[in-house]
């Protein structure tokens, strides 16, 4: 990317995108495109930020041959490690909120965060709602968008994933949510004591089916298979975990679930449920909600 011809911020934004595309990365961890996962990139080495005005004058900023090596390191990283862009940078944004990552836990992208920001999940929720459950937290991002969505409520976060949880702290107490959200290493629900009762419970489990496993491109296998891998049909974990929810559910509480591509295999699982399908950018089969009555019908 070095020349002796003067170059501006948009023009290497374009050039990376460019090399990108060559390079036939994949997306899908905080863009899905090569020119925002080009921007991402060449903000982030500039150390600027990430809404700058490309197409104002700071677009036309002319860069330095430093800062174009910074862009041209950064770019051949990406690409030569097929690893996903927040963990070269080891930072996420999910609607506006940014989130430490690193590869000890998989990329914070989680469409059940959608319904938490927008105010669709209020719907289900009354001035009775005290505390929420969120299942498989990874980094720990739906834990803290729902701690700051509802001033109000106590969060647990459950990972089988000491490592995953050790970022997830480090997420909590840079949004200074110590004291409202509880970490707890455990298998599903397992380490829960019977008095452990909660009023929403989020989930985005490993559901990832064995074929579309194989089939990965490196970036997604670049994060834990833990996290994603649902075993032949994506539903290994989901069943067990829909038929001891209840125990651990108030008569009103809804459990949010995210499922990915999964449909058809959870409605072969579950032919019983009738669970409501929330549209999440734009996605009308990926994350559902049951109440407490539904689960009982299991």
């Amino acid at each position: 990317m070095s020349s002796t011809t003067p170059i501006t911020l948009r023009q290497s934004i374009a050039t990376a995108a460019a090399e990108l595309e060559t390079a036939n990365v994949a997306f899908g961890h905080g863009t899905d495109n090569a020119y925002d996962e080009a921007a991402w990139l060449v903000l982030w080495a500039l150390q600027l930020p990430l809404d700058s005005d490309l197409e104002g004058n700071t677009g036309d900023t002319l860069l330095d041959s430093t800062q174009l090596q910074r862009i041209a390191d950064l770019t051949h990283k990406r690409i030569t490690l097929r690893k996903p862009a927040a963990y070269l940078t080891q930072e996420a944004w999910l609607y506006g909120v940014p989130f430490y990552i690193d590869e000890r836990s998989i990329v914070p992208r989680s469409l059940i965060a959608g319904p938490i920001a927008d105010g669709t999940l209020d719907h289900w929720l009354s001035d009775r709602t005290h505390r929420v459950l969120d299942i498989c937290t990874g980094n720990g991002s739906l834990a803290i968008l729902a701690a700051l969505a509802w001033p109000e409520v106590q969060v647990d976060a459950v990972d089988i994933s000491s490592d995953a949880l050790d970022v997830a702290r480090i997420n909590i107490e840079k949004h200074d949510l110590v004291q409202r959200i509880r970490l707890i290493e455990s298998n599903s629900l397992n380490a829960l004591s019977p008095q452990d009762q909660y009023d929403l419970v989020l989930c985005n489990p490993p559901y990832v089916n064995s074929a579309s496993m194989a089939a990965l491109p490196q970036e997604y296998l670049a994060e834990p298979a833990l996290a994603l891998a649902g075993g032949a049909d994506g539903m290994d974990f989901i069943r067990p975990l829909l038929q001891q929810l209840p125990q651990h559910m108030t008569e009103e509480a809804i459990v949010v679930l995210e499922i990915g591509n999964e449909r058809g295999y959870f409605e072969q699982s579950f032919p019983q449920l009738n669970p409501i399908w929330l549209d999440t950018n734009g996605n009308h089969d990926a994350v559902l909600v049951l109440t407490k009555k539904d689960l009982l019908l299991i």
